[in-house]
């Protein structure tokens, strides 16, 4: 469970995801085992864009369901509407953008995981990741986007069929 908690709060800090699992129960229209999923502003530190951006969800109506498979595996469901603001703490400018989901976690027994996202999604690389994988460190996507997670939370692979609609740090800059 603390590796699915990891992978939660690295969606958070993605933008996909509004937080960690709580026992709020779901509100009218979205079935059983449906919980909404907090989300809390926090800052990005400077190492991702040469500037600290503040990160808030002005909109987050965003759900989570989690699946518990045989073979010990967990997948969390997320679906629902959400926004996220990023604001460059240094010039004030600030970009809003609409991330519409859905998202898919699987995480293993060996603690191990895999994030799939549709449609509008956000990532969230570190510097030599971006390197790495060839993409700007934050960014926004359109297309299904997947990345594998090694049981340390390590990323071990990121890949995006689809384009990046926001460079986030070049939007910011």
């Amino acid at each position: 469970m603390r590796r699915l908690g990891m992978v939660v709060a690295l969606c958070t800090l993605l933008g996909m995801v509004g937080g960690v699992v709580t026992g709020t129960p779901a509100l009218a229209g979205r079935g059983p085992k449906w919980q909404f999923a907090p989300a809390a502003p926090f800052t990005l530190p400077a190492s991702f864009c040469g500037f600290k951006i503040r990160v808030s969800f002005p909109v987050n109506k965003e759900y989570s369901k989690i699946l518990q498979a045989r073979n010990g595996s967990m997948t969390t469901l997320i679906t629902g509407a959400s926004t996220v603001s990023n604001t460059n703490l240094r010039t004030g400018k600030t970009i809003t953008v609409n991330l519409s989901g859905p998202e898919k976690v699987t995480t293993f027994p060996d603690g191990s995981a895999i994030l799939r996202a549709k449609g509008r999604s956000a990532y969230a690389l570190s510097p030599a990741d971006a390197r790495r994988f060839e993409m700007p460190p934050l960014g926004v996507t359109a297309g299904a986007q997947t990345v594998s997670f090694a049981p340390d939370g390590t990323i071990t692979s990121f890949s995006l069929r689809g384009h990046v609609v926001v460079d986030v740090c070049a939007a910011l800059s």
